[in-house]
């Protein structure tokens, strides 16, 4: 068994550890999620602390880690008899799931087959029953499947799972420290996700050398030698591991006095988070780190620390919101709050025995309970100034200006049926939506359709001496169920950063389109990439990713100016989509072109031609022709305006095989008034 790196020997993440502490004093709380870039050691502080997690007792043979104190009287390996004397001890599991796994995998495989032909209920237990009763890791958390993440912490917030197949069912108890990490430029959850877990926590390296250079120090000196290196730290792995089984056992005595309360339910309405789980869950964490510090009483201190662990990812509306508290209105809000009910509290943060807090030892020691952190004021993006002059088609450039308000868009989708990704954007084949047919199991079977299966025994009863009634159903006749759904797509923006898009003050209002397209990309669970040309050439601004957020950033940072080399924009948008046909060839594109269609080249001579003779609208024509021909689905946004109109973009779009829309009736309001038009006139 490999030795983990000691959790008491992490350098500095105090806000991590307190919430993995946390969770591991009271499970109640909800779990953490874990955002932060790559490299920063959240795996490594998750799987530190499974080893801290005190043993439990379960009844031999139970694949479902039933206590044998209080065993599960639901549990598919019972039932089991109370009987403390019979239990073994155990560490506590750290279960991983993979990014890939599927929901049979997750969730346990029910054998229909064995159910329908046998009559007997077979059921595989999956990771949530391997966790029970310890830590379920999920590397990588918002790359889930939504499905996946809503079993997921269905499972966590109920703590049993529930696997329904065709009339026949199995529960089981699942309850478990749930830890996600997630990196946020691979993309954001979704805010109702984000809801889910309890506590959130960023993390980002130091940016202190000592710190850093302590780090370093300590990763290679467990890398020589890991066993020489946790014996090292085993004394302080033990103290911590006995604090976290007498907080444990305090925690039953602490009392949230209606004062705690109401301060509780100030700062969640003062900083509007929607529904009541914010309130519960804050209430829990206030709980637990008084315990965590040895008291029975939950302070001022406490509520103020739960409330930054707890409030700033369900505070995100949109996805391009920064997280973050502004910690100067929370402590404004507990001070107006603050004496209305109980005793006032002597031993709060100012207080003369400091609140009985733990002597904060640092990277050593236990971890301190940090005493700031970084507001959204220090997340947020700072506004990028606008340019108020118009754009230069003769190679300035002129300074980012920055979007319009984002919009509702019209819906566009791929032509065909994928097999993509599941999102909400194109038909696809998928495992969940309408059943549009049936097929024989290729593998496990996992949704039967029941009608198809009958139509495939029926012919057989007779040979297989049934006379009477019921149905004699074999393994051959079962029939797998085929769905139909959407699919994510990769919507590849190909925006004109040119001079003559930013004439007359246009590209406020492209900026706000493209915004708003990438929202409805969040929303459709969309990879999004970003390519611009401008001047001589064209440059891939974001790579396809998951996080429209980067998008959005990249989007507003960016320059104008210059020629517009259309073609050039064109050829690199296929060359992106040749490489991620390579990587993801299910997932089908959505190019997105941006532009009012003038076609310039900065190498062309006073006749509007290059060297070789070719004409830049010619090049950009052969352009679009070549990526038609390879079936890729293309929607124009006509950014021309003034009331003489080339109509460039329109034929940019013939070319490409695809949709010309212009930047008024991108807008999803604007179709239905030209619907509620027609209706009228007919």
């Amino acid at each position: 068994m490999s030795t983990h790196y000691p959790f008491t020997a992490i350098v500095g993440m105090d806000d991590l550890r307190l919430a993995l502490l946390l969770n591991a004093v009271s499970p109640a709380v909800g779990g953490v999620l874990v955002r932060g870039e790559k490299g920063t050691a959240k795996s490594t502080a998750v799987r530190a602390l499974s080893a801290l997690m005190p043993e439990v007792e379960v009844v031999p043979h139970c694949r479902f880690s039933c206590d044998p104190r209080s065993p599960d009287p639901g549990c598919p390996d019972g039932p089991h008899t109370a009987d403390a004397e019979a239990g073994v001890h155990r560490p506590a599991r750290m279960v991983e799931l993979p990014v890939g796994a599927s929901e049979d995998r997750l969730v346990g495989a029910l054998d229909i087959e064995r159910a329908l032909a046998e009559g007997e209920k077979s059921f595989e237990p999956g990771l949530l029953a391997a966790a029970h009763r310890g830590v379920l890791y999920v590397d990588e958390v918002n790359l889930l499947h939504d499905h996946l993440v809503d079993l997921l912490l269905d499972a966590a917030a109920m703590g049993a799972s529930y696997v329904e197949r065709e009339g026949v069912s199995v529960r089981h108890a699942a309850r478990f420290l749930l830890v996600g990490t997630m990196n946020p430029e691979e993309g954001e959850l979704r805010p109702q996700l984000l809801d889910r877990f309890g506590l959130t926590v960023e993390v980002t390296a130091s940016r202190e050398p000592d710190q850093r250079v302590e780090v370093v120090r300590r990763r290679l000196a467990y890398d020589e030698d890991p066993s020489g290196f946790a014996a090292r730290w085993a004394a302080e792995e033990d103290a911590l591991r006995q604090r976290i089984a007498a907080a444990r056992q305090l925690l039953p005595s602490v009392r949230l006095g209606d004062a705690a309360l109401r301060q509780i339910a100030a700062v969640c309405a003062a900083f509007e988070v929607d529904g009541m789980r914010a309130d519960i869950v804050t209430a829990r964490t206030a709980t637990a780190l008084a315990a965590w510090a040895g008291r029975t009483e939950v302070l001022d201190e406490d509520v103020r620390q739960a409330a930054l662990l707890s409030l700033p990812h369900r505070r995100r509306r949109n996805p391009f919101d920064a997280p973050g508290l502004d910690e100067d209105k929370l402590d404004e809000t507990l001070e107006q709050s603050r004496g209305e009910d109980d005793d006032p509290d002597p031993g709060g943060p100012n207080g003369p025995d400091g609140g009985g807090q733990p002597p904060q030892d640092g990277p050593m020691g236990d971890p301190p309970v940090p005493e700031q952190r970084t507001g959204e004021q220090d997340d947020a993006p700072q506004p990028t100034p606008q340019d108020s002059t118009a754009g230069r088609a003769d190679g300035g450039e002129q300074a980012a200006v920055a979007a319009d308000e984002p919009f509702r868009t019209r819906p566009f989708t791929v032509a065909g049926l994928g097999d993509g990704a599941a999102g909400r954007r194109s038909r696809a084949r998928t495992e969940h939506g309408r059943t549009t047919g049936a097929r024989r199991p290729q593998g496990t079977l996992t949704k039967l359709h029941l009608a198809a299966t009958v139509r495939a025994a029926a012919p057989h009863q007779r040979a297989r001496g049934r006379s009477g009634p019921g149905l004699v159903v074999r393994k051959d006749d079962l029939r797998q169920a085929v769905r139909e759904g959407r699919e994510g797509n990769l919507v590849l923006f190909v925006v004109d950063a040119s001079g003559s898009m930013a004439a007359r003050q246009r590209m406020a209002a492209v900026k706000g389109a493209v915004l708003s397209l990438l929202l409805d990309a969040y929303q459709r669970r969309d990879k999004v990439g970003l390519v611009t040309f401008r001047g001589s050439g064209a440059e891939l601004a974001l790579p396809p990713t998951s996080s429209v957020e980067a998008g959005a950033a990249r989007l507003e940072r960016l320059p104008t100016g210059g020629r517009t080399p259309l073609a050039a924009g064109l050829l690199r948008a296929r060359e992106v989509l040749r490489v991620e046909r390579l990587r993801d060839a299910s997932r089908r594109p959505l190019l997105v072109v941006v532009t009012d269609g003038r076609a310039t080249d900065a190498t062309a001579g006073s006749g509007g031609r290059r060297a070789d003779g070719s004409a830049p609208v010619a090049l950009a024509s052969r352009a679009a022709r070549l990526l038609a021909a390879e079936g890729v689905s293309s929607v124009v946004v006509d950014c021309e305006t003034g009331p003489v109109r080339l109509g460039l973009a329109g034929a940019l779009a013939r070319e490409l095989a695809g949709t010309a829309v212009t930047l008024d009736e991108l807008r999803a309001d604007a179709v239905s008034a030209l619907v509620r038009d027609a209706r009228r006139a007919a």
